[in-house]
């Protein structure tokens, strides 16, 4: 286990996106406040209802061509950014061990409890395997991946798609200076459809998406002192067909400050006014092909599934 982020560092820097955050237009809260324990497990059970057709069609993808990407690059390295529980993960596992060239598995992740937890059960199930968990995060520990071998990194669940374009990039970016000869990048993409379809994948029957979301302000309240999770916003995800994303957050009950003592601020919300948590992306091939080309990648292999809900994209750095 390597932990790159201690509480110390892990605090202020939280602290000081949160500033930064709450102060931007519309005001945002943080993703990584999304992910402790808790939000982490329930997270998960999003994942398992049939609303949430990601997961499905993601797995569906893998069984039938994680074969074909094990021979591709043949890693001897898998590593997972942002690994969760690494639940479809095993299907790579599983295929780089009958391609025979795996020797070793790098999860990164945020959530050291889940992460801990992860890696005991990936390493009992394959013993024959080094399991290297790394707690840090993705957008800033790329360079803490050891090399020195055939990689494959794998960007699953459509994950991506939680970062701004412009953050987006900036990973692209990171993951093509870190990509060698031979090593390739695996992601998960969620795609355009039919707008009801994505509203009711972040609009649960069992109302699961806003207790995660609705989470997120239960740990800004416990590390902060502030007083968000009160009654006084209300859950709303919506789909933005400019920006081609999902917009989910809260909207103010009324005007309303919320003190933030360990910032130091008030916080004044307007009736009706947003408080953005996340935004999930959905993606076309000919526009993410090119943001690919941007950071200096190439796409080799593009699959989806039969509704033409979801892709895997498999690239490798671009040859100069």
């Amino acid at each position: 286990m390597e932990v790159l982020v201690d509480e110390n560092g892990r605090r202020a820097a939280l602290h000081d996106a949160t500033f930064r955050s709450l102060h931007e237009t519309p005001k945002q809260v943080p993703l990584v406040w999304l992910y402790d324990e808790r939000g982490s497990r329930l997270f998960d059970e999003i994942t398992r209802l049939p609303e949430y057709y990601l997961t499905g069609s993601e797995r569906e993808l893998l069984v039938a061509h994680a074969a074909d990407i094990a021979s591709f690059n043949r890693a001897e390295t898998l590593v997972e950014l942002g690994s969760g529980t690494s639940d479809k993960t095993r299907l790579l596992l599983d295929a780089l061990a009958t391609e025979g060239s795996l020797r070793r598995f790098v999860p990164l992740d945020v959530s050291e409890e889940v992460l801990v937890s992860s890696a005991y059960a990936v390493a009992e199930e394959y013993p024959a395997i080094e399991v290297h968990a790394v707690v840090g995060d993705f957008e800033r520990h790329l360079s803490a991946v050891p090399g020195g071998d055939r990689h494959l990194l794998a960007f699953l669940g459509s994950t991506i798609g939680n970062l701004p374009p412009d953050t987006r990039g900036r990973l692209l970016d990171s993951v093509a200076g870190t990509l060698g000869l031979g090593d390739a990048l695996l992601l998960g993409l969620d795609l355009v459809k039919d707008p009801a379809r994505i509203e009711a994948a972040y609009n649960d029957s069992h109302g699961l998406t806003e207790r995660f979301v609705r989470n997120a302000l239960f740990v800004l309240d416990r590390e902060l002192g502030s007083d968000f999770s009160r009654a006084r916003f209300y859950f709303a995800a919506f789909w933005d067909p400019e920006s081609e994303w999902m917009d989910i957050g809260f909207n103010s009950v009324g005007a309303q400050i919320v003190r933030v003592p360990s910032l130091g601020v008030d916080v004044s919300f307007v009736d009706g006014e947003r408080l953005r948590v996340e935004v999930s992306t959905k993606f076309r091939r000919d526009r993410f092909e090119a943001e690919l080309e941007v950071a200096g990648l190439s796409l080799e292999r593009w699959w989806t599934d039969a509704e033409g809900d979801f892709a895997l994209c498999l690239a490798v750095r671009a040859r100069s």
